[in-house]
């Protein structure tokens, strides 16, 4: 028994020994070295270190006089290799940082460019500058600079390397949560309630679904292509081709009974509608109102309908069968059939209840049974009408319906959502498809905002989920640019509506930034109107929302923080249940903070003062706590050969948790990358806590470039990723167009221009991503920075070849209203810009770029500035014009 004990024992301490590491000597050189520095290692020990032309200061410390090439030793001993990788940083009076001593090899050296430093194993004899040399001659390029030396892209290029996602699409009037969703591959209708399926008593409260078909059904070949009415309406337009049958199909929502004028439209009552989305939250009182609500809401007298018609036509030599099964009731995710019938001299199918879900017409006639197969002559048609009420219908109202004219309606509903596009500014683009994605994002935007006409509240929905203070931003911010504002201030209404008497505002799944976010909105509302009795208004609420936050912040003042988290929120920010104090949440909340102060300088100067001091303070801690980030995260190796410093996404973690350099498990939505990309540090550039133009942007920056993206392009969510605007705040048209066109190509529906949630199929008609892909083509078209006007920062070339025009009209800007125009013809580009109101911009500067890269031989209107390829109109005074001769 004791030698069994004795053996037990020597074996343990073998394997013991085998996990800790040999200790390690490495090298780190500068270029010219800090006055003085301090080794600190996490997990491992310090045994050594040796100051090669300088000299120790204590046993981890050391000092250099003369700035010359100098450097240090230092001999490592590891942890256990299963304790997590050994960290060591290099503190010192210049820029502190950490690397990882098991990412240290002579084979690939640790090169930091903006240091001077390489860090390599001790054996490595080689210079400095030999070391640099061989870097730089292996030829690498980081993903950015790869991107700059590759061809301009485009969407065609794009579109054929990225994935396609073919996305339902939602029909309904705007205001009304009562909608329908048709599938991609038009097989089913499905009735809705904002987010939530609609249950019938003759379904057994189940959720129902009506499923159709035109031609034979699924084949070998996929035949279908859907459209928009005019490219841009919510209006269905498909074509199916089944050999030598052709169906053509038509769809769209209105009234059962009035015509379809702005007028007509009651609406859902927004506090409704959100109930009726996904992830809402209600305060006690709230939901007394909510259920109150519920008990009145009654039988509609006034249903929304679906109008559908289907065309076919034999485009053959012989007689051919068409195919056509009108809707049929079904419950999803069930494979029991529904109790209906289908009344043929009437055309209508019928719940064994006697309500009517269809009235359905074939040739003008009754349909005479719910399928039917007519013969054809070539040149022949065949035409299908069905209208599906939204809640089947008491037999006499459905009668009513089936006398409606197909034909009217659908001049109506034109007449409807073009009445919405005509109020709006005029963009007309070069290129179609994205010509047509913005008025068609325009009106997709406002089909989902929810709300009692004329006036009150609007839910400003995000496809199925209930508004965000987050990701209900950009598209509140775009119907501002668009000169919606009244449509904007009644969204906005929602979420002081909805506000919490502390001040602070929830309404999606526990997320804790809304208040920042909703603050932020509101600064760039008046900046667009200017609207000062808004501004008195809404005064009380702003004042609630900020002393909400400033109090937030008083309470993380908490000594043991200082640099790491001191002065920061701590909350969860978005889905993964992360409560710490994340850059992104504490961004919000600054820019919040600051654009209160903004707004109420004049209206309220000592509360503006108070807003103001603690925007600032908010700022100092976050920037204070990002630094130490970026000083303890491990640098990461860039494609050129290069390293990086980097952050971790929050407080108290060493660099992107991806990296698991405090180990943990991270997945989440689809990508690794998720926590340090959507809701990571580079938001603080977008929030204005870090410039553009700063040190820590770049390298931030890049390191998100080189992990987190592919193509240019985030992962799993992309539109969550502010990366593209910081591209163009640093006048990088090249990476900002690679981002702009990969990210749409694949998360828009190519054909009825619908957006997905992700870019693996969840979630349709998301207008979050929509509304930042409209938002990044404003950005890419006018951008505010400061007194500066910088038009067409981010336009292609080819928006500039021969016979080509931009032009915007009365688009909303910081400056009032704007209109502008940019024509290319003949080897001239001209352009003209009108913004003569009294907050016009001190100077516009336009980018012009022509599209064989040629610089202009004469500029008129301007001074040019060859590296940005933009003409700097310096004394804006309303009206300029501008000409480039090449």
């Amino acid at each position: 028994m004791i030698s069994r004990i004795i053996l037990a024992t020597v074996a343990s301490l073998v394997a013991a020994c085998a996990v800790i590491a040999a200790p390690r000597k490495v090298s780190i050189r500068w270029r010219a070295a800090p006055a003085k520095g301090e080794i600190a290692v996490v997990r491992g020990a310090l045994r050594s270190l040796v100051a090669a032309g300088g000299e120790n200061s204590g046993p981890a410390g050391f000092r250099f006089s003369g700035g010359e090439p100098q450097g240090i030793t230092l001999e490592i001993e590891p942890a256990a290799e299963n304790g997590g990788a050994t960290l060591v940083t290099v503190i010192n009076d210049r820029r502190t940082f950490t690397f990882r001593l098991g990412d240290v090899s002579a084979a690939y050296p640790i090169y930091l460019p903006d240091d001077g430093v390489v860090i390599t194993a001790a054996e490595d004899s080689r210079p400095l500058a030999a070391i640099v040399r061989e870097i730089q001659t292996r030829g690498g390029l980081t993903k950015l600079q790869r991107i700059e030396a590759q061809p301009e892209e485009s969407f065609a290029h794009a579109a054929a390397q990225t994935r396609e996602n073919k996305v339902q699409t939602w029909l309904g009037l705007g205001r009304d949560d009562r909608l329908f969703r048709v599938d991609e591959h038009l097989e089913w209708i499905q009735p809705r309630l904002s987010g939530r399926e609609l249950k019938l008593p003759e379904t057994a409260d189940q959720q129902v679904a009506y499923d159709f078909e035109l031609g034979r059904g699924w084949s070998v070949r996929d035949d279908l292509h859907r459209s928009l009415e005019d490219g841009v309406l919510p209006i269905l337009r498909a074509k199916l081709v089944d050999e030598t049958i052709e169906y053509d199909l038509t769809m769209f929502a209105t009234l059962e009974r009035q015509p379809l004028v702005a007028a007509s439209v009651r609406g859902t009552d927004y506090l409704l509608a959100d109930l009726h989305s996904h992830g809402h939250m209600f305060t006690p009182a709230q939901n007394a109102v909510v259920e109150k609500l519920q008990r009145s809401e009654g039988f509609p007298e006034e249903e929304t309908v679906l109008y559908a018609r289907a065309v076919a036509i034999n485009r053959g030599r012989a007689p051919q069968f068409a195919f056509f099964r009108a809707a049929t009731p079904s419950v999803p995710g069930s494979y029991k059939a529904q109790e209906w019938s289908f009344d043929e001299t009437a055309g209508m199918g019928l719940f064994a209840s006697g309500r009517v879900f269809m009235c359905a017409k074939l040739n003008g006639r009754p349909l005479p049974a719910g399928e039917v197969s007519p013969l054809l002559a070539p040149g022949e048609s065949a035409v299908l009408e069905f209208y599906l009420p939204h809640r089947p219908l008491p037999r006499e109202r459905a009668l009513a319906l089936s006398r409606q004219s197909f034909d009217a309606r659908l001049d109506e509903a034109r007449a409807y959502w073009h009445a919405k596009l005509d109020a709006a500014a005029q963009w007309h683009l070069p290129e179609p498809r994205i010509d047509a994605m913005v008025r068609a994002g325009l009106l997709h935007l406002d089909l989902v905002h929810y709300g009692r006409e004329p006036d009150g509240p609007l839910l400003p929905a995000i496809g199925m989920y209930t508004a965000i203070g987050s990701e209900s931003s950009p598209i509140i911010q775009f119907m501002d640019s668009m000169g919606w504002h009244r449509t904007a201030e009644r969204a906005l209404d929602y979420f002081l509506a909805k506000q919490h008497d502390d001040g602070f505002m929830q309404n999606f799944n526990g997320y804790m930034l809304e208040t920042g976010a909703v603050l932020w909105t509101m600064g760039e509302h008046y900046r667009y109107t200017r609207d000062d009795a808004w501004l008195q208004r809404v005064r009380p609420s702003v004042a609630r929302a900020c002393a909400y936050l400033s109090a937030w912040r008083r309470r993380n003042l908490q000594p043991e923080l200082v640099n790491d988290g001191y002065g920061m929120l701590d909350g969860k920010t978005a889905d993964p249940e992360d409560p710490y104090r994340s850059f992104m949440l504490n961004g919000y909340a600054y820019l919040g903070l600051a654009r209160a102060a903004e707004m109420y300088a004049a209206l309220a100067p000592a509360e503006s003062a108070a807003w103001r001091t603690e925007a600032d303070a908010l700022k100092k801690a976050i920037r204070a706590s990002l630094a130490a980030s970026m000083e303890r995260t491990p640098v990461v190796p860039l494609g050129d050969g290069t390293w990086s410093r980097a952050s971790a996404p929050w407080t108290h973690y060493r660099g992107p948790v991806m990296l698991h350099g405090d180990g943990g498990r991270w997945f989440t939505h689809g990508s690794m990358t998720s926590r340090d990309s959507l809701l990571g540090p580079l938001y603080l550039v977008f929030q204005e806590v870090v410039s553009p133009a700063e040190p820590m942007a770049k390298e931030l920056l890049q390191t998100h470039s080189e992990l987190m993206t592919r193509q240019n392009v985030a992962f799993s969510q992309p539109y969550y990723s502010r990366h593209p605007w910081v591209h163009l705040r640093r006048a990088e048209a090249k990476p900002f167009i690679a981002a702009w066109y990969n990210a749409v190509s694949a998360m828009a529906d190519r054909e009825t221009y619908t957006f997905t949630e992700h870019l693996f199929p969840v979630s349709a008609h998301k207008t979050h991503e929509e509304a930042w892909f409209l938002m990044e083509t404003r950005w890419m078209l006018y951008l505010e920075e400061g007194s500066l006007l910088r038009l067409f920062a981010g336009i292609p070339r080819a928006y500039l070849e021969p016979g080509r025009e931009i032009s915007v009209k009365d688009a909303a800007s910081y400056f009032g209203r704007l209109s502008f125009r940019a024509a290319s013809e003949n080897g001239v580009i001209r352009a003209t810009i009108e913004c003569s109101g009294p907050r016009h911009p001190t100077s516009v500067e336009i980018r012009l770029p022509d599209p064989a890269g040629r610089k202009p031989v004469s500029v008129e209107g301007g001074d040019y500035v060859p590296e940005r390829e933009s003409v700097r109109v310096a004394a804006f005074t309303g009206h300029a014009e501008v000409t480039l001769r090449f």
